[in-house]
């Protein structure tokens, strides 16, 4: 895809200079920051991504089989850790912006999280646990009060604890260089890492708690959370930390506030008529731009000076009656990148409408290889984790260099983004394909209601490969876009708003299921009496038309704060 216009970003208005006698962080401490520090944090990001997947990805088996709750309410328990899970990161990314900075958030997160995974490890042990249903009984034992205390409590801890990481990790680690080039290889290989990990965990510890034990494989989850730890405390010397800044969010509420309380002030084309104030950040004085753009103008009063606005020492006297420039516009990028932000909601919502669907194809199709292994029907979502693992290296590697050489340009991360749509919706279309295909040999085999198919499960792969290449591109694109153009101030909330997309989709998704059952005959109990492949169709539409939509986002908007550098290969140190 390549996108007008988009691919030579305007340079920032930004300028840094050194104040006074002192120098920067950099430049004390050379070695801080740059790529001595990515060991530890994908170490980090590997050991407590498999601790999350060791308790989270057979959560409902845990219920189900073990404190005897019924499948209904365990799938409901699991829709809300889901959810959670993706709603924290942003709490966590707030605290990191604010109050607290990344690596005292993701220490003490992962401290949290740890403490969540040994309260869920003690609900193995026989006291804490109900007891066990026998095969013929009808009325099991509910857990008690403590029993069901300690399992909430573990939990809600372990979520807390994930969410404080996961994307946090990835802005603490982006803030390590200085090139959006080296930033976008950063966020690349930060997700091979993830989704690498994801797949040991939804394979290797589920099959331990599975056929050995619950007790080991909640031990093996408390020993990767401890071992993630460490390696990122060990990192701590030659880490470059950012201070947070105060919170952003009341500068923002600052500037509309403050906009419509001036609604009736006219606009003045005069330079000097809008305040401006060198902010200082440490020793490094960030000097802006005086000039205050022209769209969204009728944002530009809330910077316009009147009459008791300021002090004598040009200090803000009425800190609801004038912002900076810098604020202002700081504004306007949030108002600027929403669109591109809003349409990936509709990128992610066939997907999680694709991973339930896919799950119920695979429990009525032949999913032998050979004749003794059978595939959980839970695992084929796997291929797309492995799909996106094997994807972001060769694109990386291979792809984007080739793409330089031909265009003298690397890719930007819309141009990435668009790249995945079209991905996306072509699983979609594949899906849809094979579910006829499937839907037809039931039917010629007058299968009774429930049978298994006589198809391989096998036909589900191609589709799965399609949409983790699609993330492969998409999902690091999201993500350094994000970093790259949101204020500084708001740089850990930039890569978590992936995260509060991740759970709007999740939400959304599960609604339009809801809408499709309520509306059509499309989603029977059966499903060899439905219509699934029109719900993929339904899906295909959606995504084309969400495609073009964002195509139009795409066309009108114009980068903020990258500039040629992103572009360069050199290396950071």
């Amino acid at each position: 895809m390549a996108a007008p216009d988009l691919q030579n970003p305007p340079n920032s208005t930004a300028v840094l200079s050194l104040s006074g006698d002192h120098e920067s962080h950099d430049s004390q401490l050379p070695d801080s920051g740059g790529w001595i520090t990515f060991p530890f944090i994908a170490g980090a990001l590997t050991g407590l991504t498999l601790a999350a997947g060791g308790w989270g990805a057979n959560l409902i088996v845990y219920l189900i089989e073990e404190f005897n709750v019924k499948r209904i309410d365990a799938a409901q328990i699991s829709n809300v850790v889901s959810g959670s899970s993706s709603l924290f990161p942003i709490v966590g990314a707030i605290a990191a912006d604010c109050f607290f900075g990344s690596f005292s958030v993701i220490a003490l997160s992962s401290c949290v999280s740890l403490l969540g995974v040994v309260l869920l490890a003690l609900t193995t042990l026989d006291f804490l646990r109900p007891e066990e249903c026998g095969l013929a009984s009808t009325l099991c034992k509910n857990p008690s009060k403590l029993q069901f205390s300690v399992l909430y409590s573990g939990i809600a801890l372990a979520v807390i604890g994930q969410g404080g990481t996961r994307f946090t990790l990835a802005t603490m680690g982006a803030d390590q260089f200085h090139k959006p080039s080296h930033q976008a290889v950063f966020f690349d290989w930060y997700f091979f890492s993830f989704y690498v990990s994801a797949v040991i965990s939804n394979t290797v510890i589920v099959y331990v708690e599975d056929n050995v034990s619950w007790k080991l494989g909640f031990a093996i989850t408390i020993a990767f959370n401890l071992i993630g730890l460490v390696i990122f405390l060990l990192g701590s010397r030659f880490y470059r930390c950012v201070k947070p800044q105060g919170s952003p969010f009341v500068d923002l509420a600052r500037v509309f506030v403050t906009a419509l309380r001036k609604r009736k002030v006219l606009i003045s084309l005069d330079n000097e008529d809008y305040y401006c104030n060198h902010q200082h950040q440490g020793s490094v004085k960030m000097v802006t731009s005086t000039t205050p753009t022209k769209s969204f103008r009728f944002l530009n009063r809330a910077a316009l000076k009147t009459e008791g606005d300021t002090r004598f020492d040009g200090l803000i006297a009425k800190p609801w009656r004038v912002c900076t420039v810098e604020q202002v516009e700081d504004f306007k990028t949030l108002i600027r990148i929403f669109p591109l932000w809003s349409s990936s909601i509709f990128l992610a919502t066939p997907i999680g409408i694709q991973i339930s669907l896919t799950v119920l194809q695979a429990l009525i199709m032949d999913r032998h290889l050979g004749p003794h292994f059978k595939i959980p029907a839970g695992s084929f979502l796997v291929i797309s984790f492995i799909s996106t693992a094997i994807a972001i290296p060769l694109i990386d590697r291979i792809l984007f260099p080739s793409w330089k050489k031909l265009t003298r340009h690397s890719p930007t991360p819309i141009q990435r983004i668009g790249i995945g749509h079209i991905l996306n919706a072509l699983s979609m279309a594949v899906s849809a394909v094979v579910e006829s295909r499937r839907r037809r040999v039931a039917h010629t085999s007058h299968l009774p209601a429930g049978s298994v198919t006589p198809m391989l499960g096998l036909w589900l792969f191609p589709q799965l490969v399609l949409v983790g290449v699609g993330e492969a591109f998409h999902f690091p694109g999201q993500v350094s876009l994000y970093y790259q153009e949101f204020p500084t101030s708001l740089r850990s909330t930039s890569t978590a708003m992936i995260s509060l997309l991740i759970a709007i989709a999740f939400y959304l998704s599960t609604a339009l299921i809801d809408l499709i059952r309520r509306t059509t005959t499309w989603l029977p109990e059966d499903l060899n009496d439905g219509r699934v492949d029109n719900v993929y169709w339904l899906m295909t539409g959606i995504g084309l038309i969400n495609f073009f939509g964002f195509l139009v986002c795409a066309k009108m908007y114009r980068y903020n704060n990258t500039n040629e550098g992103s572009t360069n290969n050199g290396s950071d140190e």
